[in-house]
């Protein structure tokens, strides 16, 4: 019941994003889903971690899995809306922007390793893979050097991913080597 509960949670962004475009409206739909669903993946994946590293004091890891297949699913509907809306399914233009443009690479390059984590979290796979999973650090690092460069700015909400990505990676480090216990 729980984790159905959390689905239904997890699901809101997507229900608010077809909402604001079927029925309110927006300027430019194609921006809109890019923001939505990639800010809602970058989040789940802070919150992912998040949790590995809150484990001793709140233990919430069996839901680490849920939150980190729905950020699959929303980084999967920002590379859907790359090539299905914005590229019109012109692989080769997709392709040729994927390497013109350092940010949209990075964001490739960390949907390629989440999409692999993903198939490797089923149950019977994870425990052989487990130790690939590590790499979700390096997922958060490539996503929000990818947010940060699509937004062409730093306002104050890059600002706040690039502090919470340090945060977590100060922690991560400082848990790692026994100075801190969360």
């Amino acid at each position: 019941m729980r984790q159905l509960i959390l689905s239904f949670i997890l699901l809101q962004p997507l229900l608010f994003l077809l909402y604001m475009l079927f029925i309110s409206g927006v300027e430019d739909p194609i921006k809109f889903i890019y923001t939505l669903t990639g800010a809602t993946a970058l989040t789940l994946l802070y919150i992912t971690t998040t949790l590995s590293l809150l484990r001793r004091s709140i233990n919430l890891l069996r839901y680490r899995r849920t939150v980190g297949l729905f950020s699959f699913f929303y980084a999967l509907l920002h590379l859907l809306n790359f090539l299905i809306l914005d590229m019109e399914l012109d692989l080769v233009s997709a392709l040729n922007e994927t390497f013109d443009k350092p940010f949209i690479f990075f964001g490739m390059a960390s949907f390629l390793i989440l999409l692999f984590m993903a198939i490797t979290s089923h149950r019977s796979l994870f425990p052989r893979y487990f130790k690939y999973h590590k790499m979700i650090y390096i997922v958060i690092l490539l996503s929000t050097i990818h947010f940060v460069m699509a937004q062409k700015a730093l306002s104050i909400p890059q600002w706040g991913y690039l502090g919470v990505m340090a945060l977590i990676s100060i922690l991560k480090v400082l848990q790692r080597s026994g100075i801190v216990k969360l």
